[in-house]
């Protein structure tokens, strides 16, 4: 039972918190079954390889140096963060490099690297809450690091890899090649070095004092971070606004139709006025993306063939929206 409560705790907060960085992704949806992939990855792979390889180090640690002290200090800040980062990192790094089509934004960037971490956090969580709540303070354990893990720290993963994505997609979205090569050995550097801050920071001073300190740093980074992404929304927006306008003009939307897919609003409850209406406005997106794309890269990978079937697509749809 304690284990079932332990993967509840685990995978379901974990759920609900990529639904929200799927909801931020405003006006060009990422594919689902992407997502999903992105997000197993996180699961399997990543927190599978990082307890092999973090438990490995620090025996390695402990064998080299005779210190249970070391290897705990060696693993959590400075193992820990290098090996987790890089296997979160990875599968943004997949997407960047297989599915670049879909990687077209900063914002992009932050969303595969937040829905990976979330995976991660998923299994991790339920370690933690399982191993050091259950199995060392009973029932009582349990509640206590499950607030722990999913309230006050909950967003600790999602915060250090998305500059792993952000970097990604500051080297997709540039032409110049020392800033394709640095941005993405910077963001990982900054998912690394948050990483490491967090683990390190809480631990030196030690007891509530250290978690009520290292929660009020996290929070404070999660909030400029949570900024960053508004400001990325409104950029998308922009982008939307800029280049779907030319397809008002052409007469292929109307007015209204170009208002409403510049509405937040609108983006988010399309849904509701059925299924004809919601992939209207993602067509919206897409097409203004692909332009977007086509002004920085050219006909990449057929980019002018999918223009045009997005904007069929759009001319079969806009009739049917109102």
């Amino acid at each position: 039972m304690a284990l079932i409560v332990s993967l509840f705790f685990g995978f379901v907060p974990m759920f609900f918190f990529a639904a929200f960085v799927y909801w931020l992704d405003r006006y060009e949806k990422e594919p689902k079954i992407l997502l999903w992939a992105t997000f197993f990855w996180g699961v399997v792979i990543a927190a599978g390889g990082a307890f092999i390889i973090n438990t490995a180090f620090g025996l390695g640690i402990y064998v080299f140096t005779g210190s249970e002290n070391a290897a705990e200090i060696g693993t959590t800040s400075i193992v820990a963060p290098i090996v987790e980062e890089a296997l979160k990192g990875l599968a943004v790094l997949i997407v960047f490099f297989m599915f670049r089509k879909e990687f077209d934004s900063v914002l992009d960037g932050i969303i595969y690297g937040g829905i990976a971490a979330l995976g991660f956090a998923a299994t991790e969580n339920t370690l933690y809450i399982f191993r050091n709540g259950y199995q060392e303070g009973g029932w009582g354990g349990l509640f206590l690091l499950a607030f722990i893990r999913v309230i006050i720290v909950g967003w600790q993963h999602p915060f250090y890899t998305a500059f792993t994505g952000i970097g990604l997609a500051v080297s997709r979205t540039n032409r110049n090649l020392i800033i394709k090569l640095i941005a993405p050995l910077i963001g990982f550097g900054m998912a690394v070095t948050t990483h490491a801050f967090h683990n390190t920071f809480g631990g030196l001073i030690g007891g509530l004092g250290g978690l009520a300190a290292g929660t009020f740093v996290d929070w404070i980074g999660w909030t400029f971070m949570f900024g960053f992404i508004i400001w990325m929304i409104s950029n998308e927006r922009n982008i939307v606004k800029r280049h779907l306008h030319s397809e008002m003009i052409a007469g292929l939307i109307s007015q209204s139709q170009y208002q409403k897919a510049l509405s937040p609003w609108t983006v988010t409850t399309a849904g509701f006025s059925g299924k004809t209406s919601a992939r209207f406005y993602q067509v919206c997106g897409e097409l203004s993306h692909k332009k977007e794309q086509i002004e920085k890269h050219g006909d990449e990978s057929g980019n002018m063939a999918i223009l045009d079937l997005l904007r069929k697509e759009l001319a079969l749809l806009a009739p049917q929206v109102k």
